[in-house]
């Protein structure tokens, strides 16, 4: 009895593992073809896992040097993709907010219903807790996290060398990840061919927005050092520049920028009707968070158009920092983001 218990143990054992390899190999071509084999990024980032979510849908696990931890990112495929195909496909790249995580986008909108109408790969990676979307300073030492090259060349480089993603880029972002989007169109000139921002924080070195984002740091992750992202502003000011749209707005000359966010503070026609205690806590965080996305908002917008460099704006006056507004730019964004990737529509 024991030995048969043991054999049924290793039949059970090799079964789970045909399996897991028939899902993984599933996500580029029939059961009856060996699939192409994953090759790594540049800085050894791997793909270490697949999971098929639905049958457009797909999760990878990104062993990442650039962050010494695994993470993961989720993949929405076009009609008719395949990771055998010679064919490659155009692809957005889509930031999730601060507190949030790469489920946020299917979790919170009907994004893959958006992405059905367009033969367009759509990549949600994870962008940490509080990453900041970029290469954290840590007083000058450098080191980890790093997740810009997390974003811009270990998650870019798996999925063109992998999933026949091709080089006709978008990214788009809301709230952290909305900076993030410009900002990486600003510091990778040509990495993206449109960029779009809902509610970001686009003006890093405006006047008081430094303290704002160094006091949130402190409200929303106790424990941990604000000034590791990009220093101390009074100390570090070049890495800040460095790091602004606004400064580097030059810089964005040649890609489409869609930049929409609130200006007020105040309810709009999608916020709750919070009354008493609630009200005031969802002023103090939904609506000045909104309010200072705004002020840098129409701070880059302003110079932009200084610079004589085309930008579509939806600035709003009432609205708070939230998915309702988020999802409505989303949509109006959405065939200006296809359309620079030269996405064709199919439904």
């Amino acid at each position: 009895m024991a030995s048969e218990r043991r054999r049924r143990m290793r039949m059970t054992a090799m079964a789970t593992t045909l399996i897991g390899t028939t899902v993984a190999s599933g996500l580029a071509a029939p059961a009856h073809a060996s699939a192409p084999a994953l090759r790594r990024a540049d800085t050894g980032a791997a793909i270490t896992a697949q999971k098929r979510i639905d049958a457009r849908t797909f999760d990878a696990t990104v062993r990442s040097p650039a962050l010494r931890m695994s993470v993961k990112m989720r993949v929405i495929t076009p009609k008719g993709w395949s990771r055998k195909s010679k064919k490659r496909w155009p692809v957005l790249y889509a930031y999730h907010g601060g507190n949030d995580n790469y489920l946020s986008w299917t979790r919170s909108t009907a994004i893959e219903k958006l992405a059905a109408r367009y033969n367009a790969l759509v990549v949600m990676p994870e962008g940490g807790v509080n990453g900041s979307y970029t290469d954290w300073y840590n007083y000058g030492k450098g080191g980890t996290p790093k997740w810009e090259t997390f974003h811009t060349k270990e998650v870019v480089q798996l999925m063109e060398r992998n999933y026949r993603a091709g080089t006709a880029r978008a990214a788009m972002g809301l709230s952290s990840g909305g900076q993030g989007a410009i900002t990486y169109a600003a510091r990778h000139r040509g990495l993206f061919r449109y960029a779009a921002s809902y509610s970001g924080i686009v003006h890093l070195t405006k006047p008081g927005i430094p303290a704002i984002l160094m006091a949130e740091g402190l409200i929303f992750n106790p424990g941990q050092d604000p000034f590791r992202i990009w220093g101390n502003p009074d100390k570090h000011p070049r890495n800040w520049q460095r790091h602004d749209p606004y400064v580097l707005a030059k810089n964005l000359r040649g890609t489409g920028i869609y930049l929409s966010a609130g200006t007020t503070g105040n309810p709009g026609k999608l916020d709750p009707p919070f009354v008493g205690w609630e009200f005031v806590k969802a002023r103090l965080v939904g609506g000045i968070s909104e309010a200072v996305a705004g002020a840098t908002t129409v701070s880059l917008a302003a110079r932009l158009r200084q610079l004589k460099i085309p930008v579509t704006t939806h600035i709003y006056k009432d609205g708070w920092h939230q998915w309702g507004y988020w999802i409505l730019e989303m949509n109006r964004s959405w065939p200006l983001l296809m359309k620079s990737i030269g996405a064709k529509r199919v439904s």
